[in-house]
């Protein structure tokens, strides 16, 4: 199958009275995401721009279970140089700085399990409203043991502080609704589904009627506040994991559903 063909499947984009919706379609994989995903979603980001028509981004994932898992671990796989792990991490940073950095503001509507990449996108949007059912985290530590960008830790760190960042990752445990708003990983929080569309329905209409050029201009000023640093400063790092025997064990493990026997090598 032609790879568009199949992310505009997974990644579904419909645009109507201004408000463009995105659908992370893989509910049998809890909406774990394929590379062709990650361009298609930096390639609406990039429609937004440039489409005045477009107010308003609102992301969310198919069916009950997941906003999105984060990366599918399939795509882990092919693998072979460590090449693979630096172009893994840049594709996922240029990704999340085109959503960051897009014209328009953007709404993440979360319900149930949000990890992974799925958080890394979820933490990307202006605002997060999610449901009693939703579960936020970066379980890497317990599962592939992998590391995040130096960009990506510095997206988290602004966002929730550099304790909460260390708490999360060390821990690998998933924070329930209620905490993750009282840390700031959601703005809000609602009963079930329906409560959901309707209130990232209401939010989306909300910011689409003011004024755009407000709300750009905001969203430049708090990017320009945030000091990041770059992938590349962090290069040592991702290489010390990924090229690790504890990756491959990790992503051996987690496909073949054991427990990982980590040796810090």
């Amino acid at each position: 199958m032609d790879l568009s063909v199949a992310a505009a499947a997974d990644l579904v984009f419909e645009c109507q009275d201004g408000i463009g919706r995105i659908i992370f379609n893989r509910p049998q994989a809890r909406n774990a995401f394929t590379f062709a995903m990650y361009e298609r979603l930096a390639a609406i980001c990039e429609e937004a721009n440039s489409d005045q028509s477009i107010k308003v981004l609102v992301l969310r994932g198919a069916g009950d279970k997941a906003f999105a898992s984060g990366t599918d671990i399939n795509q882990f796989r092919e693998f072979k140089t460590p090449q693979d792990a630096i172009d893994y991490e840049n594709r996922i940073d240029r990704v999340l700085t085109t959503l960051e950095q897009c014209r328009v503001p953007t709404i993440a509507a979360i319900n149930g399990f949000c990890t992974g990449g799925g958080a890394g996108i979820a933490a990307a949007c202006d605002l997060r409203i999610g449901t009693k059912t939703t579960r936020i985290g970066f379980p890497i530590a317990r599962t592939l043991g992998n590391c995040l960008s130096m960009s990506n830790v510095s997206r988290r760190t602004a966002l929730i502080g550099a304790a909460r960042v260390k708490d999360l990752i060390f821990t690998a445990r998933l924070v329930d609704a209620a905490e993750a708003a009282n840390v700031g990983l959601l703005g809000e929080v609602v009963e079930d589904i329906a409560a959901l569309d309707r209130r990232a329905d209401e939010v989306a209409r909300l910011l689409a009627s003011h004024a755009p050029l407000t709300l750009t201009a905001t969203k430049q000023a708090v990017a320009r506040l945030q000091k990041r640093l770059t992938r590349d400063e962090g290069g040592d790092l991702i290489l010390m994991c990924y090229t690790s025997q504890d990756f491959r064990e990790g992503l051996d493990a987690f496909l073949n559903k054991r427990a990982p026997q980590w040796r810090g090598q």
